[in-house]
């Protein structure tokens, strides 16, 4: 009866087996940071980090572009109220709220709805991309604070 070999492809050279856990490492890597790119280039400022939210509203929404805390009938506030757009500013991982109050807005005032989503790292964006998917006509900016 002939033997068996017990044949070991990574066991034999550490290299090669180190090279092949690497390389796909990597790839996994790639492929996650892929998850976190918007579908599209959105309107970006790149201001100060670690402020607070009235901090971009204020330097967003300027006299000349729009009316900021615009109070409605109901008494709720529009952060930014432009001749288009009702614009709520949130901090990205509060993604779902400022869509909520957004699409309210705009029913209140017959504008489009639009959210300026603060980033305050790169991994934010995929809270971006959580507002893609919604593909609800909803505008988006973004502010990169990091």
């Amino acid at each position: 009866m002939a033997r068996k070999k017990n044949i070991q492809i990574f066991g034999k050279n550490k290299v090669i087996s180190f090279g092949i856990t690497f390389l796909l490492m990597a790839t996994g890597l790639y492929y996650i940071g892929l998850n976190y790119v918007p579908q599209k280039w959105y309107e970006t400022q790149t201001m100060m980090p670690n402020q607070v939210e009235s901090y971009y509203v204020n330097q967003w929404c300027t006299s000349d572009f729009g009316r900021k805390e615009a109070v409605l009938w109901d008494m709720t506030r529009v952060d930014c109220l432009t001749k288009d757009y009702a614009i709520e500013f949130d901090f990205a991982k509060k993604w779902a709220e400022s869509i909520g109050q957004s699409l309210y807005y705009s029913k209140m005032t017959g504008k489009a709805p639009a959210v300026v989503l603060i980033l305050t790292s790169p991994a934010d964006y995929h809270y971006v991309k959580r507002v893609e998917r919604l593909d609800n006509g909803i505008k988006i900016f973004l502010v990169k604070a990091f």
